[in-house]
Order: C-alpha cells, then structure tokens, then sequence
C-alpha cells in the first residue's frame, strides 16, 4: 500500500538509478505514458466515453473503453491512490484493444472528482501524499463493496458487455484489496481478478480481505512488488493459503520490481516486469473469462 515507506523507497530506488532531480522524474513519467502505453499487435478499434455512475453514495466519474462493435467480457478497473488519470485511462484503453469492455473507475468521487492531484502535483510531496492517505482511509471495507456492486451492475447494463461471459477485475496498490471485495460481493459474476502491488490484501485485522477468499468463485493474479514483500514476507503465504484452503486457482508472485511498478506515470515503473504482469494478466482473463 502507498504509505510512507513506499515514497521514500520510490525515492531512493531512482536516485539510486542516477541524479535524477523531481523535475527530471515527471519529465521521465510523461516519456513513459508517451511511450509505453502500446497497442497490441492486433488492436482492436475502440469507442470511448466519460461517464457518471449511480450509487448508494452519489455519483462516480469514470471511463469507459471498449471494442468498437460487437460485445466482451467486462472488466473493472480499480486504480491506485492517485486515482483515475491519464495513466490508467491509457492502461484501460490498451485492455480495450485486447478485447474487454473496461470501466476505470475514480474511487475518491465522494469528495472529489478526477483528477485528484493536479498537473505537476506528486505524491512524493509530504502534504499532497497526506490528503491522498487521508482520502484512501475515508474509503471502507463497506464503501468497496457498495461501490463495487453499483459498478458491477452499471457493466451488466451496457450493450458492449457480453454478460454471458464472466466479468474481470484489476486493481493497483489500494486498489488490490478492493478487487478481493469485488469478487466476494459479486461472486456469481466475476471470473478472475488481479492485484498488482495491491497493499493490505492479508492482514490480522477481522476485516481483512483475504478471509473473502472462500466467497470468491474468481482465478487470481497477485503480483507483488519486491519492497512490498520485504516489508511483509508473510503475507503471500497467507494468500497461497487462503487460496488453496479454498481450492481457488491463484498465480502469487513476488516481481523484482518497487511499489508502483505498473503504473504508466511511476517512478519506478519497469517496462519488462509491468510488460511480463500484463502478459500474466491478459493469460488469466483468456481463461477465466472466456
């Protein structure tokens, strides 16, 4: 979870690659979302939309990408702590143009609509990072699974969505954990879900999202990043049980590579390992999901 060891291992994992001032990183993130955002091969067209979801709590932006004709399986797209940006709208454009109906969603629109930080602003900064904490903790373990039913139930409706296929959902850092809520809430729907360096998905707390795992009837990915594993190495051996106790199919994998690595606009974004989860992902929904 992004935290504040998370932002200083961030830091001095690309000082460590070079003296790299704060402006050298946003310049360095903007060249990554420019250049790795890639289409596959075979990419399909898409149709594109903003758009404004009910729920028991108000009203949720979000983005909605899919093939341009036809209908797929759907997927639901939880974002990082930095919430719904131009980053995860072209992650969310790249599923699109494999297949999936995707809906990127901004999990913070009770108190602020996207973007949550402003152009130039960073989680890195000390004040910005606490409103963004203070934000994700307002979230709870109700909020995800409101939401998520709200969310799940807005896809069904759609003409893009192929609801006799299963629906798939992602999330990354916070996110993770409330794909796990997603699952447990909708079980009869979701098919696979994936964390990437999703926080907090096997606490000692009695809300803890991995007590979920025997409600699930989903295939799961949980990639984990290498800082997140050290600070916690017990946490996928939970996980590995929970899901065998279950007898839910479960790929767990500790990915050399920081927190955050997935993300288009991070620091610390690694194209070979984000490249290699999301060939592991898109493996995952062409079997779960079909």
């Amino acid at each position: 979870m992004c935290d504040e060891r998370t932002a200083q291992d961030d830091e001095a994992f690309v000082l460590s690659k070079g003296d790299l001032s704060r402006r050298a990183f946003g310049a360095m993130s903007v060249a990554a979302l420019a250049a790795c955002a890639t289409s596959p091969a075979d990419a399909a067209a898409v149709t594109e939309r903003e758009v404004t979801i009910t729920t028991p709590d108000g009203s949720c932006d979000a983005y909605f990408v899919h093939p341009a004709s036809g209908k797929h399986p759907a997927v639901l797209v939880w974002p990082d702590i930095m919430g719904l940006r131009p980053a995860f709208r072209a992650m969310g454009k790249r599923l699109a143009q494999s297949g999936y109906a995707v809906l990127t969603v901004n999990a913070f629109y009770r108190t602020n609509r996207a973007p949550i930080l402003a152009e130039g602003e960073s989680f890195a900064d000390p004040e910005k990072r606490q409103r963004l904490m203070g934000m994700m903790r307002a979230l709870t373990p109700q909020t995800h699974t409101t939401d998520a039913i709200a969310f799940v139930d807005w896809l069904d409706r759609q003409g893009a969505v192929d609801t006799s296929r299963k629906i798939g959902t992602t999330g990354y850092c916070m996110g993770g954990p409330i794909t796990m809520r997603t699952a447990a809430a909708k079980p009869d729907r979701v098919g696979a879900g994936a964390s990437f360096h999703g926080g907090g998905l096997a606490t000692a707390n009695p809300d803890s999202p991995h007590l979920l795992i025997p409600r699930m009837r989903a295939s799961y990915l949980v990639a984990i990043a290498q800082n997140d594993d050290e600070a916690d190495p017990a946490a996928k051996d939970t996980l590995r049980s929970a899901f065998a106790a279950a007898n839910r199919p479960a790929e767990i994998e500790v990915y050399p590579a920081q927190h955050g690595w997935c993300s288009l606009d991070s620091p610390v974004y690694d194209q070979v390992q984000a490249d290699r989860a999301w060939a592991r992902l898109l493996a995952l929904f062409g079997t779960a999901l079909a």
